[in-house]
């Protein structure tokens, strides 16, 4: 539900400074409101006390948003109900289809759009310098504001020359029901310049970390071990969060993943945590004891998910295959109407395990790329009582039922439609948890496995 207007306060909208003034400037917003609110004019306000927030942002859809005059919130670099909004009067504008999200028609408009107006604009200014700081009625834009006072820092790589780095700053309280007397607030720092300005600075930024709280970076590109920016602050952060359903060459960016857990940086990734609903579910289904049994029987196990992005795919069945100590020996792919890959494993006792992942085309496809659809468990035993499906929706459990193999599904259950799919949501999670998770690097290992066969 878009948040409304009237339930944000503004301390500080957008404001251009240098980047020496960004802590004498986040401190004279605090001593110009006056914290404690004791003169009983405005409610007392709680600045940044939890942790830091890094967004790396390498997509600039928020930017050209901001510069254009359509969007009046912080650049923090997540999608949420004001940038949803200003993207569907951005569509309406132009007669695209109104989805709220960055397609590449809006994408190539907003560009287009930003072009003409640098074309007429005179100076050095970047074209939206002023524009945020008209902002009105400023929201925040994510979940995480709403429940933790912290601070934001994004870095926001733009195009053309490099012109050094752009900093502002903001304050914004979400005003919550139940306390509406006490306001818990986020500060924002944006720096915007190209890649390799930002790179520039990269030394600078730990310094803009609050001391002795945790530190979180959300890299929103695809990681690149060899990244200067990115070591740098991997290595200052207790977990450095990203999301594989955005990852353009799934396959390759794992294995980046997985060589960056062998180099102790703490991982932890979003499309991982859409999964806990189908793992939950699975581990249900041979929770008797007669069918725990049954589990050593499985040597099927076929895999349907939304044609686009395997990630979900993988990393579920890397899962599968290191609870149940499966060693993968061949890996291959065939791409169509249908991407399929086939994995086979050799399982205890030497048994074969065969794997089958369906990338379906289909019509209504979400705001996340690669969703699981369906997943069959089965053997090629007929006596074996192990066969499961588990499915998103009834039509899933009808295809995974009618291209079954041997045995027929003894146990059939549907995954609930989760709200908490979307990144800003479960990066509100996310961030009252750090450090390394065992079992997401137990499975990533695995799915690395598998890619490693194909080289």
């Amino acid at each position: 539900m878009a948040l409304q207007t009237s339930t944000i306060f503004s301390l500080q909208a957008p404001k251009d400074i240098s980047l020496d003034e960004i802590d004498a400037e986040l401190s004279q917003i605090w001593q110009s409101y006056g914290i404690t609110g004791e003169d009983g004019g405005l409610p007392s306000a709680t600045r940044a006390t939890t942790f830091t927030l890094i967004v790396y942002e390498p997509e600039e859809t928020q930017y050209l948003l901001a510069a254009l005059g359509f969007y009046n919130g912080p650049i923090d670099g997540i999608l949420g109900p004001q940038m949803a909004a200003a993207l569907r009067e951005v569509q309406k504008k132009h007669s695209l289809p109104q989805t709220g999200t960055a397609t590449l028609e809006t994408l190539t408009v907003l560009r287009e759009e930003f072009a003409k107006v640098q074309r007429s604009t005179s100076g050095g200014e970047h074209p939206g310098s002023g524009i945020l700081n008209s902002a009105a009625s400023p929201r925040i834009a994510d979940e995480i504001a709403l429940r933790n006072p912290c601070r934001i820092i994004a870095l926001f790589p733009i195009t053309g020359e490099d012109k050094g780095v752009k900093a502002q700053v903001s304050a914004y309280c979400p005003i919550q029901k139940q306390s509406s007397r006490t306001l818990v607030c986020c500060e924002y720092i944006t720096l915007s310049g190209t890649a390799a300005a930002l790179e520039r600075i990269g030394g600078m930024i730990p310094a803009l970390l609050i001391g002795g709280l945790p530190k979180f970076l959300w890299w929103k590109a695809t990681p690149d071990p060899n990244n200067s920016l990115f070591k740098r602050l991997a290595a200052v952060s207790n977990n450095v969060i990203v999301d594989s359903c955005n990852f353009n060459t799934p396959e390759s960016d794992l294995l980046h993943l997985q060589e960056l857990v062998e180099t102790g940086v703490p991982l932890a990734d979003l499309n991982w945590r859409r999964l806990a609903s189908w793992q939950e579910l699975t581990a249900e289904a041979y929770d008797s004891p007669h069918r725990r049994a049954a589990l050593k029987e499985i040597d099927r196990v076929t895999i349907d998910y939304e044609k686009g992005n395997p990630a979900q795919a993988l990393l579920f069945l890397g899962w599968l295959a290191s609870r149940l100590e499966w060693q993968p020996v061949s890996y291959e792919k065939e791409s169509g109407d249908y991407d399929i890959t086939r994995i086979r494993f050799i399982a205890q006792e030497q048994r074969e395990v065969e794997a089958e992942l369906a990338g379906v085309p289909v019509a209504d496809v979400g705001d996340i790329i690669g969703d699981l659809i369906a997943l069959r468990l089965s053997s090629t035993n007929p006596q074996a009582d192990c066969g499961t499906v588990i499915c998103s929706e009834t039509g899933g459990c009808m295809r995974m039922e009618t291209h079954g193999g041997a045995q027929s599904a003894g146990l059939f259950q549907q995954v609930t439609s989760l709200s908490e799919q979307k990144a800003e949501a479960l990066l509100s999670q996310q961030v009252q948890r750090w450090g390394r998770e065992s079992l997401f690097e137990e499975s990533l290992g695995v799915t690395a496995n598998i890619f490693k066969l194909a080289n």
